[in-house]
């Protein structure tokens, strides 16, 4: 059988630790035998960030926006451990960060499902998309120690010289406290709503948004405000006819309904909000490595990854020579979901087909008993039927299914 041909490249971003381990051996067993791929390489190890001071990061990202369509390898955010380990010059920022914010995307994480992984919520039936604003709040926060007595304010200084302020609070202990500032941009709010309700329409899934705009009056209520108007001048028409909803709630409404729910929604969540209930979901459904996670921007630019990180501890042990039992299904999906993409803004069936292949393949192994340790310790498949196999010997058994499906 000849390889399946490529017409337009992906944007291919190496990481770091186990997980790069992983992204070669996939290569080399699930991909390069099977497909005349074409990438457009960039590595976003630590090493390389440093070298080129972050500018790889930068090229990587506008790269995405130039193809359309991207998969990442985990990578690592140094900390200061990680900057004296290292040997950095400074502490460089996320590489996902840095991604988001100029892809100006949103994060849609759904989980894998697959038999024998039950979910710990018994009456969800169907996958929850966590879909996450990648900008502002927090992660872009302005923070100060105030140890002494004082008063804290929000000044804020038009373009025209005019200024507005807002007292935050007055110390009056010799303690006093700590202060952080937040913000958000009115058009990465409008482009957030936007990804949103673009993802509920191609997914044919119903849309629920949550904030606390009851505490948070101007803040959060700006979100809940935007969502509104976007939805009322772009999208009611397109969601009746496509037969879904969209949804607002208080957000600690919408988490009772969540475990209530049986899933098979998109729930839109603020950028701190996503990253807590995103991990949530997916210790509900089982593992963190049994999640997709795709990186959506307003004009239709998608960058695939997995939804962990770099499994540090495993690397350590592979360095040593030691054997691992290390999961690889998320990253798999990366691939297979940034090939599904460029087979379908390509036209190119047979490459789909192909993405679709080794979905299967990985999920027929699991379901067959061959998975690592993290999915033996919680599977429900009886412990007779289970074979517990290494990194390597996972995906050799996926590829001998896969061979068998092509």
């Amino acid at each position: 059988m000849g390889k399946i041909q490529m017409t337009t490249p992906l944007v291919e971003m190496d990481g770091d630790e186990m997980t790069r381990v992983l992204w070669q051996i996939i290569k080399d067993e699930l991909l390069l035998p099977f497909i005349d791929l074409k990438t457009e390489y960039y590595d976003l190890s630590l090493v390389k960030r440093e070298e080129t001071k972050d500018q790889i990061t930068i090229d990587s990202a506008n790269a995405a926006l130039k193809y359309g369509v991207a998969v990442k390898c985990a990578t690592i955010t140094p900390n200061a451990q990680r900057v004296e380990e290292y040997n950095l010059s400074q502490m460089w920022k996320s590489p996902n960060g840095t991604i988001r914010a100029i892809m100006d995307g949103t994060v849609f994480r759904a989980p894998i499902l697959v038999r024998g992984i039950e979910p710990y919520v018994r009456t969800w039936k169907k996958p929850i998309t966590i879909a996450r604003h990648a900008y502002g709040d927090v992660y872009k926060n302005t923070e100060m120690k105030c140890f002494e007595k004082g008063t804290a304010k929000i000044v804020f200084t038009s373009e025209k010289g005019e200024t507005r302020e807002s007292e935050i609070f007055t110390f009056t202990e010799d303690e006093g406290g700590v202060i952080q500032g937040m913000h958000n941009r009115c058009n990465s709010i409008k482009s957030f709503a936007r990804s949103c309700m673009n993802y509920a329409l191609d997914t044919k899934q119903d849309l629920w948004f949550a904030t606390k705009d009851t505490i948070s009056k101007q803040y959060d209520h700006t979100f809940k405000d935007i969502f509104a108007e976007v939805f009322e001048t772009e999208y009611k028409e397109k969601f009746e006819a496509a037969g879904i909803t969209y949804f607002y709630t208080l957000i600690d409404d919408v988490v009772a309904r969540v475990i209530r729910s049986e899933g098979g929604y998109i729930w839109a969540c603020k950028n701190y909000d996503g990253d807590v209930m995103s991990d949530m979901l997916a210790t509900a459904f089982g593992s963190l490595a049994m999640m997709t996670s795709v990186l959506v921007n307003p004009d239709g630019k998608y960058e695939y990854e997995a939804a962990h990180g770099t499994v540090t501890r495993h690397y350590y042990k592979h360095l040593q020579g030691e054997e691992t039992s290390t999961n690889s299904v998320a990253t798999i999906f990366a691939w297979t979901g940034a090939l599904n993409k460029r087979g379908e803004l390509d036209g190119n069936a047979d490459l789909q087909k192909f993405a679709k292949a080794l979905e299967k393949a990985t999920i027929d192994t699991i379901e067959e008993g061959y998975m690592t340790k993290d999915l033996a310790l919680i599977t429900t498949i009886p412990k007779e039927e289970i074979h517990q196999v290494n990194s390597r010997g996972f995906i050799l058994e996926i590829r001998k299914r896969l061979e068998a499906l092509l």
